[in-house]
């Protein structure tokens, strides 16, 4: 199917078939969005609409559970509190969810270390919960890094032999270490799992709010501990981890690797982004060499 061109008309068009009531206030795009894109709505709230992905999976995952979650997590989250159907218009789904105040990390940056490490680590200590025997449970994640050895693998290669030709060794050493450690012992514990710079928005200096839990799944919490990495300024990662408290050696372990993962994740998505690739993110490739460099350190 051709993609729809999603534009502030469509928008006010849906939501005065589907919500009049919403449907006076201000939409303005937000940029960015790639599985879904996402506009203002008013002051309070914003539109997702699915654009790229090709199943509705992910926001249906969002309506189902961000309301059973967010309220004991002690960050912003969107919360699901209307939904779009499918239409003659428009023939996918779209959901009006509350807009999470901040800047995307992406896009600001954290100047106050030691808050936001407290911050990320009582967030995801609340997250991290033995998740109900009907949670989503993830194809490509979620699992020991082992199991993830073909993907670690596959970015190691296409990442541009420039950006990394002098961590090569070190960066497998670390991706070994993980693959290496011993395996989550524990019941599957609900993850956010795709803790990035784009996913989590910023103010004040430090964060502010988690979005975009489509990827959300049970499983192994290691997948966001990753974040100590990817997300907070060099030297924190040892204060977030005595904050988080519930990390063993081999978790932590299995985080670095799988930040390391990520980051190169970051770099190819920057790279593309470089060629002018679809999906691609320019300003990525820098925030990925960065958690790169604090991977390697490991502080």
């Amino acid at each position: 199917m051709t993609e729809i061109e999603i534009t502030a008309d469509l928008v006010r068009d849906l939501l005065r078939e589907q919500h009049p009531d919403l449907a006076g206030l201000a939409v303005r795009e937000v940029a960015g969005g790639w599985g879904n894109q996402m506009w203002r709505l008013g002051d309070e709230l914003a539109v997702r609409m699915q654009r790229m992905d090709p199943t509705p999976e992910l926001q249906l995952k969002e309506r189902r559970w961000l309301p059973v979650l967010a309220p004991r997590l002690p960050l912003p989250v969107p919360t699901p509190v209307r939904f779009g159907e499918p239409s003659e218009r428009f023939p996918k789904h779209w959901t009006v969810m509350t807009w999470v105040p901040g800047e995307p990390l992406d896009h600001g940056s954290i100047s106050r270390g030691a808050h936001a490490a407290d911050t990320l680590a009582g967030f995801l200590r609340a997250l991290h919960v033995e998740a109900p025997d009907d949670a989503p449970i993830a194809a490509d994640r979620g699992t020991h890094p082992r199991n993830c050895t073909d993907g670690f693998e596959n970015f190691l290669r296409s990442v541009a032999p420039d950006d990394i030709a002098d961590d090569i060794a070190d960066v497998r050493a670390v991706w070994d270490d993980a693959v290496a450690a011993g395996a989550w012992e524990g019941p599957p514990m609900w993850v956010h799992g795709d803790l990035h710079p784009a996913n989590v928005v910023v103010s004040d200096g430090t964060l502010a709010g988690i979005v975009d839990f489509g990827d959300m799944f049970a499983g192994d919490p290691a997948w966001d501990l990753a974040a100590a990495w990817v997300l907070l300024p060099a030297g924190t990662a040892s204060r977030f981890f005595d904050m988080y408290a519930h990390a063993d050696e081999a978790a932590i372990r299995r985080a670095r690797g799988l930040a390391a993962m990520k980051s190169l994740f970051l770099m190819l998505m920057g790279q593309n982004g470089d060629q002018g690739l679809p999906g691609g993110k320019p300003h990525w490739g820098p925030a990925g060499r960065a958690a790169l460099d604090r991977v390697l350190k490991g502080a």
